[in-house]
């Protein structure tokens, strides 16, 4: 019994095919996309409105020389929040939910900030190592943990967008059990359970979107030490 919670993650098949590519796909090819008009429809008015203000938000304070990234790094936010959000429906399945796939976009991300750094600012990338004024006992110790903490970065990425993910999937089922098997029994219990339910489906739909902000805005951070 309790395996079955975690069949939702498992990645769905059909004759032997994986299906996660089309879980992939079909989140994308349902938003709208700009006509050649002069005036398009409110959706797509609101929808251009909010990808501009993303942009310019999160590049900022990022240097001319990282705003290379802005095209790139927005349609990775709109990936990640179609996955997240389509995941929330009914018999589907959430992508991000796997560390495979995370971790897929994390790490080479990562490097590729790590790698710019050292290429355009090679003394201010390895500066970070060592922070100024160090007493001299404390530079091999605080060398080694420096770059625990930068090769452990890609890590985190990808650990925190499924682990939240996942522990809300695994929560809204849960509660959703616990509605289905007290209704009968205790039904004021089970209609408390509903209640619960719904706002935690709120819930995760803010926690879908956060996610996804977060996990860009991290990447845009890592960029912003390294331009």
């Amino acid at each position: 019994m309790i395996l079955s919670y975690f069949d939702q993650f498992i990645s769905p098949s059909l004759l032997g095919i994986p299906l996660i590519a089309l879980a992939i796909v079909i989140p994308m090819s349902l938003l709208p996309t700009p006509s050649r008009r002069w005036l398009n429809n409110r959706v797509l008015s609101i929808q251009s409105q909010l990808i501009n203000s993303f942009t310019q938000q999160m590049f900022l304070p990022i240097n001319l020389g990282g705003h290379k990234w802005a095209l790139f790094l927005t349609s990775l936010m709109i990936f990640l929040l179609s996955i997240n959000m389509s995941g929330l429906l009914p018999y589907t399945f959430t992508p991000t939910t796997q560390l495979s796939l995370n971790l897929g976009f994390a790490v080479p991300l990562w490097l590729g900030t790590v790698l710019i750094g050292l290429r355009n600012q090679p003394t201010a990338a390895l500066g970070h190592l060592l922070p100024e004024g160090t007493p001299v006992p404390l530079i091999p110790v605080l060398i080694i943990i420096e770059t625990i903490s930068l090769f452990i970065r890609p890590l985190a990425l990808g650990v925190r967008l499924t682990a939240n993910l996942t522990a809300g999937h695994l929560l809204i089922q849960l509660i959703a059990t616990a509605v289905l098997v007290l209704a009968e029994s205790m039904p004021i219990v089970s209609l408390t359970a509903f209640v619960i339910l719904v706002l935690l489906n709120v819930l995760e739909v803010a926690v879908a979107m956060i996610q996804a902000y977060v996990f860009v805005l991290l990447v845009s951070l890592y960029l912003q030490e390294n331009v």
